[in-house]
């Protein structure tokens, strides 16, 4: 798959048609994964390359601010010395001008396509808590299936709290456990207190079932959705 560096659109020959040509064959590999449903990472980083460029466009001066930790300071510096030169070049600045706002519009058009695959598999999703709840549900398991299938893979999850630039953020950090059958039997409950009797470092962890009635891929779409979806419904129910 075609990737992007960080500083593609100041990186080399900084010029229009060669720019564009390059971004078009990336925005294609990207939309194809797209079409197949596959969300992961490729959102995350044609988003990251908008905003990137967004960055670049509006907020020349606060650059070292403004622009994702990724960038090094090498990165940041060239950046710069570039914005100067356009400013001293009517010709420069043009170009990248046009570089950038044909850019931004085509992959903003390819977010909007992501967005919309990302939204349509988090409204199939149905997240339930499995029996009593502890007070504190920054840690525990989710038990996750799609489709027909009556298998349920196991995930262990911690949530953890992060600052930057004067806002808080959560990020959830995953690990496979094992996947079980459901049946009449084995049921979610059956689930947990099998998880329960192989950990006992958690006492009472808070487990969660997440189902959706559709297939999608696992890895790419389904686990990196789920994951959202269920910090979203933890924090809803915690604030």
């Amino acid at each position: 798959m075609k990737t992007l560096s960080e500083t593609w659109f100041a990186d080399g020959y900084i010029d229009f048609e060669l720019k564009k040509y390059t971004l078009l064959a990336y925005l294609q590999d990207i939309n194809q994964q797209f079409r197949e449903n596959k969300l992961y990472p490729q959102l995350a980083e044609v988003i990251f390359h908008y905003n990137n460029i967004v960055a670049f466009r509006e907020n020349k001066k606060f650059l070292q601010e403004q622009f994702p930790k990724k960038l090094s300071g090498v990165q940041i510096e060239r950046l710069q010395v570039l914005y100067e030169q356009m400013i001293q070049d009517d010709e420069l600045m043009q170009e990248l001008e046009e570089i950038i706002d044909y850019s931004a519009t085509h992959m903003k058009t390819a977010i909007t396509n992501g967005t919309e695959i990302y939204e349509f598999v988090e409204e199939k999703l149905t997240i339930q808590p499995v029996g009593i709840m502890p007070l504190n549900s920054k840690e525990g398991y989710f038990l996750l299936s799609e489709g027909s299938s009556h298998a349920t893979r196991v995930y262990s999850y911690r949530i953890s709290f992060f600052e930057k630039h004067d806002e808080k953020y959560r990020s959830m950090r995953t690990e496979y456990i094992d996947s079980w059958q459901r049946s009449i039997w084995n049921t979610y409950e059956q689930i947990k207190a099998e998880l329960l009797s192989r950990n006992s470092g958690l006492a009472h962890p808070a487990v969660y079932s997440i189902e959706t009635n559709l297939k999608f891929p696992l890895d790419e779409t389904l686990l990196p959705v789920a994951k959202r979806s269920l910090v979203r419904y933890i924090s809803s129910r915690a604030a």
